[in-house]
């Protein structure tokens, strides 16, 4: 199973996920013969680019959020 496409995090990448869906609308024998491999292609670069953007954020998010874990914890213990 894969997840949805046509999400709130992949809205960056609309535009090359309405080419797929265009291009699949052609038929099955397009599909079959590879005609929508470079839509496909230009989907999976665009989707990576926004996962690795979240992950980038996350990652900043998560450190600030530890630094303030850290700050209220050292406030607790002086304050004990």
């Amino acid at each position: 199973m894969h997840p949805h496409l046509h999400t709130k995090d992949n809205s960056s990448c609309e535009e090359v996920m309405a080419m797929l869906d265009e291009c699949h609308a052609r038929g099955f024998l397009f599909k079959a013969t590879g005609g929508c491999n470079d839509a496909k292609t230009a989907v999976n670069k665009c989707l990576r680019a926004a996962r690795a953007e979240r992950t980038k954020q996350n990652r900043a998010d998560s450190g600030d959020q530890k630094t303030r874990i850290r700050a209220k914890w050292a406030e607790i213990d002086a304050n004990s």
